[in-house]
């Protein structure tokens, strides 16, 4: 698949059927989050995969909408801000890391078949409890990963001219 269709075929998804993931996707799809590029190459990051089945009343307290334990794997992303690299002005780059790794990790998904969702509204101290954080790690996105049961919410983008300056504001 070109690229150009690939950006365009990735939609967030609230819809998924129940059939596992088998290894092989799931390895492809976190070794594309892995070789995601962050700043000076410190990978500030840990990736938490979760299995849905029998845990559905304990993840709905992280995020409570039917869709979001539907599909057998979630994924957190969780940023280690020591780890990250920090400009000279003290901003901390491992939030741009994280939305990297997890722009990777979507699109190798929908490369093949499968479907994910960017979940930033969750509880953070229940993940931090599911999870069992270090207190120096913070939780950053969730995302299920599944096969999708809906086609997704059409994007609806602003052109190019309403979004690019050249030279100056």
């Amino acid at each position: 698949m070109e690229f150009k269709d690939l950006i365009r075929k990735r939609v967030s998804v609230r819809g998924y059927k129940p059939d596992p993931v088998p290894d092989d996707l799931l390895n492809y799809v976190l070794e594309a989050a892995c070789v995601a590029p962050t700043a000076a190459n410190q990978q500030p990051f840990q990736l938490v995969v979760v299995h849905t089945q029998g845990r559905e009343e304990q993840l709905n307290r992280i995020y409570h909408r039917d869709w979001f334990v539907q599909a057998p794997l979630l994924i957190s992303a969780c940023m280690l801000p020591s780890a990250a690299w920090t400009r000279e002005d003290n901003k901390n780059y491992g939030d741009v890391d994280i939305a990297i790794v997890m722009d990777h990790l979507t699109l190798a998904a929908a490369d093949v078949g499968l479907g994910t969702c960017w979940v930033a509204n969750f509880n953070v101290q229940a993940t931090r409890e599911l999870l069992g954080l270090p207190e120096d790690v913070f939780p950053v996105i969730w995302t299920p990963l599944g096969y999708p049961t809906d086609a997704g919410r059409p994007k609806v983008r602003k052109p190019v001219s309403d979004l690019v300056r050249y030279e100056h504001w």
